[in-house]
């Protein structure tokens, strides 16, 4: 940890330290790593004499909080926050191993180059240079790195935010994940994507009842064929498209970079001058509702009572009050749905103080960033930070290859980073913190 002797070197050096701790949450209170990757923050954060606690509802699951006092105590907090946990690995579809962190052409590789050790790597870094000089935030800095982020947050970023209120009171932003990276458009010009909003999460088990009976027999009450009727429904539902205000501005830029006009009525022609976006944007123009786990039976010649699947429902922000029972009415008055987990959909505003400080940041490091915001499909830690009436933002810089198509690496196999545009983050991240 201590052979760094620059922003560069040290937010390599973070990264790859940070990769090599397996953080991997399973689900279901599973997890491995998130302890240990708090306890490597924390002897960051004691070199710096930031005080500092590790909290979580048992001792494998462990986020950890500190806070930097601001030198104008009239001024709102800030919080800084990104999440210590990992998806799985399936081990045999990676080239290179997985929590090594290998180095090879000129990328970082392993799970959480992208989601989110990069990002956590770039605070940490720019924290260390800036605190050591003796700089201090305008604004109070809570920074807070939480556990099971990729389970929904309830052992981490929500059982924060409940049991420790006291360090998010009087802050009115957060800055986090998935956002500040560049995408370059077919004519050349280059894109740098602020998050801005998420939609909704409703994970949902949907289930059908019938007749248990022998399989060889006729059996209008199978609670299958029910559920399989309510699944075809569900995945033949078009929901209506709904242009948002983070949508519309990034659809709006699109369309002039690329000389033409925005058309509300057809805005999948200019979502589809995108190119590897197309997916991620197209999927915040609408709800959405994806089957992905089925659960019936237990024997081929024995037709079950019971069916259950599980959907995971994205909706957009405004639609919370509405979607399930719009989801009631797609699969039918026999499927019974409970939503176990729903959080909110979120919306912040483009044209804040923040922002402007992100895009001074990024224009001096690459006078051609052209900044636009844009809605997340997914969800981040934002959702629970939201009930303080803190408004999120997604910033980790990154200045990507043209070629690499980065959001497929979320999740994906063979995740990894290029070194110079982890270099570039620290940057700009640097600059950033530097003018909170």
């Amino acid at each position: 940890m201590n052979n760094a002797t620059n922003l560069e070197e040290r937010v390599v050096q973070y990264c790859q330290d940070l990769i090599r701790i397996d953080t991997t949450n399973f689900g279901n209170n599973e997890s491995n790593g998130e302890t240990k990757a708090a306890e490597y923050i924390a002897e960051i954060l004691k070199t710096l004499n930031i005080e500092y606690q590790i909290v979580g509802p048992d001792k494998k699951r462990s986020s950890i909080i500190a806070r930097l006092p601001g030198t104008d105590n009239s001024l709102p907090g800030i919080v800084l926050h990104g999440h210590l946990d990992v998806v799985p690995v399936e081990e045999d579809k990676w080239s290179k191993p997985a929590f090594e962190a290998l180095i090879d052409q000129e990328m970082i590789w392993g799970r959480g180059a992208v989601d989110m050790k990069n990002g956590n790597a770039m605070i940490l870094a720019s924290l260390f240079e800036l605190v050591k000089t003796g700089w201090r935030p305008k604004r109070s800095l809570t920074l807070v790195f939480f556990a099971d982020e990729e389970a929904g947050g309830a052992l981490g970023s929500h059982f924060v935010t409940k049991n420790y209120p006291g360090y998010f009171q009087n802050c009115t932003e957060a800055v986090g994940e998935v956002g500040g990276f560049s995408h370059t458009l077919s004519n050349g010009v280059r894109l740098y994507l602020i998050e801005t909003a998420q939609k909704g999460i409703a994970w949902m088990k949907l289930s059908a009842t019938g007749n248990a009976g022998h399989g060889s027999m006729i059996n209008n009450e199978n609670a299958i064929a029910k559920l399989s009727r309510a699944i075809t429904n569900l995945s033949n539902h078009k929901f209506p498209i709904t242009i948002k205000d983070s949508v519309r501005s990034l659809l709006e830029e699109t369309a002039s970079a690329h000389g033409t006009k925005f058309d509300e009525k057809d805005p999948e022609k200019i979502v589809a001058l995108l190119g590897t976006l197309t997916k991620l944007v197209s999927a915040t123009l609408a709800n959405t509702a994806n089957p992905t786990m089925l659960n019936a039976g237990y024997k081929v010649n024995v037709i079950p009572g019971e069916a259950s699947a599980h959907v995971d429902g994205r909706f957009l922000p405004g639609n919370a009050d509405t979607f399930l029972a719009d989801i009631r009415n797609i699969v039918g008055q026999d499927i019974k749905v409970e939503a176990e987990t729903f959080d909110v959909a979120l919306e912040a505003p483009f044209y804040t103080n923040i922002v402007h400080l992100m895009t001074e940041s990024l224009a001096a490091e690459d006078p051609a960033a052209r900044v636009v915001p844009y809605m997340l499909s997914g969800g981040t830690d934002a959702k629970a930070l939201s009930k303080f009436g803190i408004k999120g933002y997604g910033f980790t810089p990154l200045l990507l290859p043209n070629d690499l198509d980065f959001t497929s690496l979320f999740h994906g196999h063979d995740e990894r980073v290029p070194i110079s545009s982890l270099k570039f983050g620290a940057r700009t991240m640097h600059r950033f913190i530097k003018a909170l």
